[in-house]
């Protein structure tokens, strides 16, 4: 209901053209590949596949400390399923799966091309499937025939005995699942490499049905609400801005008079910053994120904020990085103050409700959007908006007839009675009977392209922007450190108990190969360079991390120092997994210590 009121407030009533939220940070990747494989952004199933499969193969995720409660599902699954993860990182999730295949890091297209050029020699495709339901399966077929396995291995490190092992359970292994997350998303190549995984379950026909699916996974509560509903980049309800039947659409039913509709699409998040270095873009409202700390090449964002006249934050916190920047702060209510809905990964529509009132001055941002639009002085054009039910009725009928109908939840008072409600959900469906607590999307085979048809979509692999050289000898990854931390640590650092549960220091994972050519020890404090900035950190000599790989937390204030700024093209994804970095000793290795201490 906010992210709607405050895309339509910035559009339709301020004349904002240009928007982006942190969708593009977080599933941008996943969005556009669901968009150009099914024809909209559709992510295919439900968390209780979790507990439903027979293989379950998890791409980039360290499930359980990034998404831990996902991980319990996948323990409480009475079907005792081959776990494989596919990660250059043998993470926490990796050493309790059943199958760990260390990628080199970036390497995954040729793998995925590699491995379904076997499934297909296996002829382990569901041929009626594909034939009906499917397009552009012999080209891909053809396609694939390049990516032998010699040419796996070389460009991956994964030998062929390995594929064909993966193969072999995915041929044989009854209801498979692919799951992604960012180590798949934040990518230069990223969309690709989410429809290598996509085009996997399609020909092998394990979609729409329990246990199966090509199924992508959010970092936030909210990421599908925001991309459904923000009317950042896209019009409301996954329509176009671009198109005038879904402008006099969305004009019709908010009653917004056409012409106030833009009728281009916005810059994303990216093209935004590099608007203000050229000058075009003068003001900035940052509204619930913290971009002087999680946007890549943080440094660059930071010199840029003195080219604005004028930046807004909206926040809970007048303390973060991006707060301390600007020229007006907003105090904003948190979630437990305020009422509204979110949208989950798994396109379930649930409540949040009001617990108690925001400390001070704080409003909730609904409050404080109408408080805008007064002075602003376009209220009039936002008056049937005065609760956030009010914004949800209007989403329900800006949803009616789309991939994400929901006209059959009849106010809030149906989600409290049922416990959320997964999209779809029309009015007919409501007429027929109780509401199922599992909805798939595709089990008739039947996609969102006009033709109903999924397509497989394929290209070539591109080495990322920046390699290792001599002076930056290895490749910087990044993730979630720690569960007792999140994203910037805006909230989770100001509790007592769970900065005991993170590590106090910085820490830097090093490869003992690595740590003995770099001349550090366990222990020891070292920086991290790139071209771009440097950071301190604590070595932690560890085997989790291959050769020529090192790993810093994402959340550490100072990790997107180093990051190199390169984008997918399709998604506009940041890809902060991948930058050449070098490591120089602060203490240097004492004689009696000899050579570097091996965990």
């Amino acid at each position: 209901e906010e992210l709607a009121f405050l895309g339509s407030l910035a559009k339709f009533g301020m004349g904002m053209v240009h928007g982006d939220g942190n969708t593009r940070q977080c599933m941008a990747t996943a969005v556009q590949a669901y968009k150009q494989s099914f024809g909209f952004d559709a992510p295919p199933y439900s968390y209780s596949d979790f507990e439903k499969s027979d293989v379950i193969v998890l791409v980039g995720s360290n499930l359980c400390i990034a998404h831990p409660i996902m991980w319990e599902r996948i323990c409480r699954n009475p079907r005792n399923p081959d776990v494989i993860v596919i990660d250059p990182r043998r993470t926490e999730t990796a050493v309790a799966a059943t199958m760990h295949i260390p990628i080199r890091p970036r390497s995954d297209l040729p793998f995925f091309y590699g491995l379904a050029r076997i499934l297909i020699e296996r002829d382990a495709i569901d041929h009626d499937f594909v034939r009906e339901h499917v397009d552009h399966y012999r080209e891909f077929a053809k396609f694939v025939l390049d990516y032998t396995p010699e040419r796996v291995f070389k460009e991956s490190g994964i030998p062929e005995s390995t594929l064909e092992t993966l193969a072999e359970k995915i041929e044989t292994g009854g209801r498979v699942s692919f799951w992604w997350t960012m180590g798949v998303n934040q990518s230069h190549e990223g969309v690709r490499v989410a429809q290598s995984i996509i085009n996997l379950a399609l020909i092998t026909g394990q979609i729409g049905k329990p246990g199966t699916g090509a199924n992508s996974i959010t970092g936030q509560c909210n990421a599908m609400g925001s991309r459904l509903f923000s009317n950042t980049t896209g019009l409301l309800g996954g329509r176009d801005f671009e198109s005038e039947t879904d402008r006099e659409e969305v004009s019709h039913l908010l009653g917004i008079p056409v012409e106030r509709i833009p009728t281009e699409n916005s810059l994303a998040y990216d093209q935004i910053i590099e608007g203000i270095r050229e000058g075009r873009i003068r003001a900035l409202w940052i509204v619930a994120t913290n971009t002087a700390h999680s946007w890549i090449n943080q440094s660059e964002f930071k010199r840029l904020r003195e080219k604005l006249d004028f930046l807004v934050v909206q926040d809970m916190y007048a303390s973060t990085e991006t707060a301390q920047l600007a020229d007006l702060v907003l105090p904003a209510a948190g979630w437990g103050e305020k009422d509204g809905t979110f949208i989950n990964s798994e396109r379930r529509i649930g409540r949040i409700r009001k617990l108690r009132r925001a400390p001070g001055e704080a409003l909730s941002d609904f409050q404080i959007f109408r408080l805008i639009a007064h002075y602003w002085g376009c209220e009039s054009l936002f008056e049937r908006w005065k609760v956030p039910e009010d914004v949800f009725d209007s989403l329900r009928m800006l949803s009616a007839g789309r991939p994400c109908d929901f006209t059959g939840i009849e106010g809030y008072a149906a989600l409290d009675t049922e416990g959320g409600i997964q999209w779809p959900f029309s009015e007919v469906e409501a007429a027929q009977g109780p509401v199922r607590t599992e909805r798939r999307l595709f089990k008739d085979g039947l996609f969102f392209h006009p033709n109903q048809r999924a397509r497989l979509i394929f290209d070539l692999h591109r080495s990322p922007d920046e390699l290792p050289n001599t002076q930056y000898p290895f490749v910087l990854l990044t993730g979630r450190g720690s569960s007792a931390q999140w994203h910037t640590e805006t909230r989770t650092q100001k509790s007592a108990v769970l900065r005991s549960l993170a590590p106090a220091e910085t820490f830097v994972e090093v490869n003992p190969r690595d740590a003995l050519e770099a001349g550090c020890a366990d222990g020891h404090q070292v920086s991290l360079r790139s071209r771009r900035g440097q950071m301190k950190a604590r070595v932690r000599i560890t085997g989790v991390v291959p050769p020529g790989s090192v790993f810093v937390a994402m959340h550490d204030a100072t990790t997107n120092r180093l990051t190199y700024p390169s984008f997918d093209p399709f998604s506009r994804q940041p890809s902060y997994k991948h930058c050449a970095v070098a490591i120089d000793p602060i203490d240097p290795i004492d004689a009696k210590e000899g050579t570097p201490i091996i965990k």
